[in-house]
């Protein structure tokens, strides 16, 4: 689908000479690809949800001065001899010899939804390591068939017990509209309750130990490989997205969802009782109750393409039989009808889509070079989600016309401009390519 600026935009925006140009969200004004995965710079790492607000900047991947991007750097760690990767599994068997229970109670938990990496996650520790882990899901916005089979063949198959927690409906409606209006964020209300569910779970059932999957470095998050876990309540996080104090003593009504003020909802009739799920736990809670939170990938080198191996193999994962919008791939984030729309808005926002993040993970995992990647983000980088548009719509209470509209408003003149009536980025990873990809 070609995608031609909004009559409503103001066109005048883009056309100033390229030092005049607005630069939204604090990105870097010069675009820049990495030399080794094709990334670019500006690439948002993730950040507090809860200070989330229309005029929010970013941190930005970071590059070194030979023109790679840290998360190559990082992967590279995983090759080159640096990790001692039989060492960190003798660090894992400890770990659960330490939290293994005897009375079969659940003595760790995974978060996840049954995609290719909890799976693989939740089926190691359960059946290689010994451990009674107990999975938990925050739903999906809207499920699709192919998720939630795989939802049911995690637990089913792979033999897992699980908590599925799907949040009030019309409030999880209002706050994903909100946070498309404010902030272009469709998938904010399931990061807040994916990031946050997992901690509460841990407390009320008293499981001492959470395991997350791959480590925020693998994509390019300024964490340490010699970091084996979350901060500790009482320390500071090595990235803002990556923290247990994300409110940081803030006035409840002044904390952010969907980028408005709770205040303002409050004020409006809508009760804290309803917001509550997407809260995160008092970390000194978390910290009494001696919670500890590791990342598997820190102990398990982590690659993409054999966890879908290993879950199709032991859980009965399936990969989607139609390719996914916007990408190459058919096993990577199956399972939600508003994932597309994700990955499309974030084109929007910061000229990265759902084609160069995926191509880039699998040149860092030697699946693919440079050229092939170039060539699978030209035909694909930025396509239009349509297979699940109307359900996407209708559930922010939208039509296409006000949606790209609104799309518009969130371009950045620096990274777009028009041409022959369509929109397209300024700068690519193939403009000095020429016809050869």
């Amino acid at each position: 689908m070609k995608i031609g600026p909004h009559p409503s935009t103001d066109l005048s925006r883009f056309t100033k000479s390229e030092n005049e140009l607005d630069v939204l969200y604090g990105l870097p004004r010069e675009v820049a690809f990495c030399k080794m995965c094709n990334m670019s710079n500006q690439q948002p790492m993730s950040s507090n949800e809860y200070a989330h607000g229309k005029s929010s900047t970013k941190t930005t991947l970071s590059f070194d001065e030979e023109g790679v991007c840290h998360a190559c750097r990082f992967n590279i760690l995983k090759e080159d001899g640096e990790i001692d990767w039989d060492e960190r599994e003798r660090e894992l068997i400890e770990l659960c010899n330490k939290y293994r229970k005897s009375d079969g109670s659940y003595d760790c938990i995974v978060g996840g939804s049954g995609g290719k990496d909890s799976a693989m996650q939740s089926h190691l520790l359960k059946y290689k390591y010994g451990m009674n882990p107990l999975t938990v899901t925050w739903s999906p916005h809207l499920y699709t068939d192919i998720g939630w089979k795989n939802f049911q063949q995690w637990l089913h198959v792979g033999g897992f017990d699980n908590y599925l927690f799907t949040p009030n409906g019309k409030i999880h409606r209002l706050l994903t509209r909100n946070a498309t209006i404010n902030l272009l964020h469709p998938f904010q209300p399931f990061i807040l309750g994916q990031k946050t569910f997992v901690a509460k779970m841990a407390a009320q059932f008293n499981i001492p130990l959470i395991f997350y999957g791959e480590m925020p470095g693998e994509y390019g998050e300024k964490i340490s490989h010699k970091t084996s876990s979350y901060a500790k309540g009482t320390e500071a996080a090595e990235s803002e997205g990556f923290s247990l104090d994300y409110l940081h003593g803030k006035d409840i009504r002044d904390v952010l969802l969907g980028g408005k003020a709770i205040g303002e909802y409050l004020d409006e009739g809508v009760a804290m009782a309803d917001l509550k799920s997407y809260l995160p736990m008092d970390p000194d809670v978390l910290h009494r109750k001696g919670i500890d939170f590791k990342y598997l990938g820190y102990y398990k080198k982590w690659v993409p393409q054999e966890a879908y191996y290993y879950a199709v193999e032991n859980t009965g994962f399936e990969a989607n039989p139609l390719r996914t919008e916007g990408t190459y791939s058919k096993y990577n984030s199956l399972d939600d009808k508003v994932d597309g729309f994700f990955y499309f808005t974030r084109w929007i926002k910061f000229g990265v889509g759902r084609a160069m993040m995926d191509s880039a993970q699998e040149i860092r995992n030697h699946h693919i070079d440079k050229e092939e990647a170039m060539a699978l983000m030209r035909r694909y980088e930025g396509e239009y989600p349509a297979r699940y548009e109307k359900e996407f719509l209708d559930y922010i209470s939208m039509s296409r016309d006000e949606f790209l509209a609104l799309c518009d408003r969130f371009r950045s003149p620096h990274l777009w401009m028009v041409k022959d009536g369509e929109w397209c980025l300024r700068r690519t990873p193939w403009d000095d390519m020429g016809s050869a990809v």
